[in-house]
């Protein structure tokens, strides 16, 4: 295994993990993007599309499932917990994600290795 991967997965973790903490302890959300963690959370689901067609170690796939599972967590939290989703301030997370998921898009049709859904995805 490499080290560097290593640190750089345990370092993510962490992050997550102080972030789940920090949304439970004080029942809060507010200062935190409710779409950059729903860009995350479709970061992980489609890059890991993989876990369904390759196996490559069991330390892999764990964290990959951990962090779809983290990432999911956190934006349910944000929708769908009765109290926190009530700190989350719409009008100051103006961030225009529509717009980065449709260049993604088009550039993936257009930058790819070979043209499977898996790829593009």
């Amino acid at each position: 295994m490499n080290i560097f991967r290593f640190a750089g997965d345990m370092t993510h973790l962490i992050s997550i993990l102080v972030l789940l903490l920090k949304i439970y302890a004080t029942k809060s959300c507010s200062g935190i993007s409710l779409k950059t963690q729903e860009l995350y959370a479709l970061v992980f689901l489609t890059r890991y599309l993989d876990l369904f067609t390759d196996f490559i170690s069991v330390y892999n796939t764990i964290m990959k499932l951990v962090f779809i599972a983290s990432s999911l967590a956190i934006v349910w939290c944000m929708r769908m917990h009765r109290v926190v989703r009530r700190s989350y301030d719409k009008d100051l997370d103006t961030f225009r994600h529509y717009f980065l998921i449709l260049a993604s898009l088009i550039l993936a049709l257009l930058v790819h290795e070979k043209f499977t859904f898996q790829e593009v995805i």
